[in-house]
């Protein structure tokens, strides 16, 4: 048997056991989910369509993950106003296992997973009542020195990202805005990372382009916007 349901205002045709990714809806991995808005259900010629809905028939789903869909990049630029604009965006999206497909009113059989509840422990259970604070100190030993403990490899990672990706040249740094796309922000970013002239972008290699629009997360930019163009130019300009 199958269902047609609607959701997130588009339709799927379903069936028992399918996994099935639709807009956002409310719920932890493990909840049970409801689709009452079925269009049609049935098999073969016995199929029912609903006017829109058909009535007494409901679908039910476990929720198994949230995520998010790919990203999509929206470009836009106006014609001789040297105005250009990217963006991105990742849609919500949530994966669910059809677990029935009920007619005639039918109810859910299927129920949530049960969830484990942390186990809380207070300081009233873990101490005897008759114990007085004041002799708890007394019997505390005198603290050891600890000692001196390697840095986490979280922290190593965060000092690695800190750290300038190129080696900034010798001399003052060039006004890297009049390269067209690059304003006071992304300036920053470009001289925190050791790019900081004109000669060094034009010097730029397919690797050296590869790092970078990485640490910026701006994948394609680069070459898009001609960097290496006009930083020759610029700097021919300069010189």
């Amino acid at each position: 048997m199958f269902a047609v349901i609607k959701t997130g205002g588009k339709q799927y045709s379903v069936a028992a056991d399918d996994l099935l990714r639709v807009e956002k809806l409310a719920g932890d991995a493990g909840d049970m989910v409801e689709f009452n808005e079925v269009l049609m259900v049935g098999e073969g010629a016995d199929a029912k369509i609903g006017t829109p809905f058909v009535e007494g028939v409901l679908v039910t789903a476990e929720v198994v993950e949230q995520g998010r869909a790919r990203k999509v990049i929206a470009f836009k630029k106006r014609r001789r106003q040297n105005s250009k604009r990217t963006r991105g965006h990742r849609q919500h999206q949530t994966l669910v296992r059809i677990a029935e497909i009920l007619t005639d009113g039918a109810k859910p059989t299927k129920k949530a997973a049960a969830k484990k509840a942390p186990a809380k422990t207070t300081e009233a259970a873990a101490k005897p009542a008759s114990e007085k604070p004041e002799a708890k100190a007394a019997e505390k030993p005198a603290a050891k020195e600890q000692p001196a403990t390697e840095p986490k490899p979280e922290d190593a990672k965060q000092q690695e990202a800190s750290a300038p990706l190129f080696t900034a040249p010798k001399g003052e740094a060039d006004d890297l805005k009049k390269i067209t796309g690059v304003g006071p922000v992304l300036e920053k970013k470009l001289l925190a990372l050791g790019v900081t002239q004109y000669a060094q972008i034009a010097a730029f290699t397919p690797e050296d382009i590869e790092k970078l629009e990485d640490a910026l997360s701006a994948k394609g930019r680069i070459g898009r916007d001609d960097w290496i163009g006009q930083a020759k130019t610029l700097g021919a300009s300069d010189a």
